[in-house]
């Protein structure tokens, strides 16, 4: 899975600091037979209407590239729900179109699961991994965050010499800050560690293997390979493969029924960028965050884990910090503003939980860069258009 780290997702990030019509809606697009979701108007919910027509039209004109949904809810109801249809089959034909799970031109996994209305998240699989962490933990599965990972990897082989490796904590794996060296700048360059563990036999002894370059928990790196740790450690810890768990735990008293993982070569959970949801499943999972880990009312997470999953910790740059595997682009105080899960091609789950919002866009822009990124479009289009 490919990281939030690409030249895209690092232009649209530095420009977010630059700078009465009925719901739109394509009755085409075939809701989840489990939908909760109701439909109200941006007008009723103190949007400006105006601003969503605009939206959706630069979208379908192109300017946001290859937008595969654009979904909008505000006070717990849908105001926007668009699909956009592209001919992904002509459009990859100019790329290598092997069959292979981790080729990202192949239309039988990306952008869609085989032709089928779940879509690639990428990286956004991170944050839904964080949560089925949580679960563990406040199940008592996982009695220490800050307890060394290693005991849980007593299988594979570890470099006695690398005594610091013992060192890292369940928590520097969700913070980022293994220590361990990874380069997941350019997916361009033949020695990115993550197109190098994806291409390999046996993901878990890859990550493993490398090398370490900092202490734990002292430096932020992007490092995909540590969210592949986390699944393994959930495995361990549960008795339970992670999507089995997840599908107990969480997949199920959300009402989500229709997904996919993608499995690694040895059989575990490609924890770090290999789940398919449909867009209004990926909102539930937003909207889980957003009422502190509620949904019809039952505490399928505690308030605890999801307070301190959001909490700005070091990140990409000084305003875009990071929690457990969630990203938060905006925040005052200790405070997050606009809580994020970012996926590779344009994959966001984005909440403003001052204003009761929530978007989710699912897109495939990962060969070029579109004149406007929907990474911008939360904070720098919706959040402004709120009624006054």
């Amino acid at each position: 899975m490919k990281s939030p780290l690409s030249i895209t997702f690092i232009l649209s990030i530095l420009s977010i600091f630059l700078g009465s019509c009925s719901t739109l809606r394509d009755d085409q697009f075939n809701e989840p037979s489990n939908s909760t979701w109701i439909y109200s108007t941006a007008e009723k919910e103190g949007i400006n209407q105006l601003v969503i027509d605009s939206i959706h039209n630069e979208i379908s004109d192109g300017k946001y590239g290859f937008v595969d949904h654009f979904l909008l809810i505000k006070n717990g109801k849908i105001i926007a729900d668009q699909h956009y249809k592209h001919d992904y089959d002509s459009i990859m034909k100019l790329y290598d179109t092997t069959n292979y799970q981790y080729n990202y031109d192949h239309t039988d996994w990306h952008p869609y699961y085989n032709q089928s209305e779940l879509h690639t998240l990428q990286s956004v699989t991170k944050s839904i991994t964080s949560l089925i962490v949580g679960i563990a933990f406040d199940k008592g599965f996982i009695s220490d965050i800050n307890s060394p990972i290693l005991p849980y990897f007593s299988d594979f082989t570890i470099d006695p010499i690398d005594s610091i490796k013992s060192q890292i904590s369940i928590e520097d794996l969700l913070l980022m800050q293994s220590g361990i060296e990874w380069d997941e700048e350019s997916y361009d360059e033949a020695t990115n560690s993550c197109v190098i563990m994806e291409a390999s036999n046996n993901w878990i002894q890859y990550v493993l293997n490398q090398p370490m370059d900092a202490t734990p928990g002292t430096v932020f790196e992007y490092n995909s390979g540590a969210s592949i740790l986390l699944g393994k450690i959930v495995r361990e810890a549960t008795g339970k493969r992670i999507d089995k768990w997840a599908e107990e735990k969480l997949f199920k008293p959300l009402g989500i029924t229709n997904y996919y993982w993608k499995k690694t070569p040895t059989g575990e959970i490609d924890t770090e960028g290999g789940l398919y949801l449909t867009p209004h499943d990926l909102a539930k999972i937003g909207y889980l965050i957003m009422n502190d880990g509620k949904w019809d009312n039952e505490q399928i997470i505690s308030n605890s884990w999801i307070k301190k999953s959001i909490e700005p910790n070091d990140g990409f740059f000084e305003q875009i910090k990071y929690g457990y595997q969630w990203l938060i682009p905006s925040h005052e105080n200790g405070q997050p503003k606009i809580i994020a899960g970012n996926g590779y091609g344009e994959q966001y789950v984005m909440m403003s939980p001052e204003h009761d919002l929530l978007v989710v866009f699912n897109g495939w822009n990962h060969h070029d860069n579109p004149e406007k990124s929907t990474w911008n479009v939360l904070q720098n289009r919706i959040i402004p258009s709120i009624l006054k």
